[in-house]
């Protein structure tokens, strides 16, 4: 079978292993942007979700199941919007949550962080939860975040389909960005839907990534980093 020019192995009886499942399971990912077309944002969100539910509508029968029962029939709908208002929304760049930068008056210059942020996203190989914490550190150029905005920017790039690794350097790379300082350190433990209820199906696994800036690149500040993840 042939998706956009690619062939599907559907059968798992044929030899030799599926590409694409090779970068599923690998944890592959392919850009430190989350991979988007040219023309995203050409329709709005009532015309996606209008289409969407029409797509999943069609899955589900594919699937066999009876739409005209009465816990089924609205599901595509609410699938839609989930997609478009709620889990991806972080897709939409004006859904980035406004951040406002204070002058560090205080003159604090020593490390602050914000730990066990809640991370929910979705692994794009297999489109099933990520489920885990952040805990992210910097240290004041100059300009100060409030609190609750790393919090929100953890769940703005969370709400994509995402791989791990990205989603760790895209909250690092737009925290130094913000507040014009490289001394910025992000590290994300995370369980992967993808491994435990399909595949190798390992419930008690996480994944771990990090990403070190500045300043957090020396190995005593990192282990004060550490310390306070205790």
């Amino acid at each position: 079978m042939k998706l956009n020019g690619t062939t599907l192995k559907l059968d798992s009886k044929e030899s030799g292993p599926d590409i694409n499942d090779l970068i599923g399971d690998e944890h592959i990912y392919t850009s430190l942007e989350t991979p988007m077309r040219a023309d995203a944002f050409e329709k709005s969100d009532e015309e996606k979700m209008v289409n969407i539910a029409g797509h999943f509508e069609k899955i589900m029968l594919e699937m066999g199941l009876d739409l005209t029962d009465d816990s089924l029939k609205g599901t595509p709908a609410r699938v839609a919007k989930m997609y478009i208002q709620e889990i991806f929304s972080g897709l939409n760049p004006e859904n980035k949550p406004r951040v406002a930068l204070f002058d560090n008056k205080y003159k604090y210059k020593e490390m602050l962080v914000e730990k066990h942020i809640t991370v929910q996203s979705f692994c794009e190989h297999h489109f099933v939860p990520i489920i885990g914490e952040a805990h992210v550190a910097y240290i004041s150029g100059g300009k100060v975040i409030g609190l609750s905005k790393i919090n929100r920017l953890v769940q703005y790039f969370a709400k994509r389909p995402q791989v791990q690794e990205r989603l760790t350097v895209q909250i690092a790379n737009e925290l130094k960005a913000m507040l014009e300082t490289e001394d910025v350190a992000v590290i994300i433990d995370a369980r992967h839907m993808c491994v435990s209820m399909r595949g190798v199906e390992d419930h008690a696994s996480s994944t771990v990534t990090s990403s070190y800036h500045g300043k957090f690149n020396d190995e005593n500040v990192r282990n004060e980093f550490f310390k306070y993840l205790d």
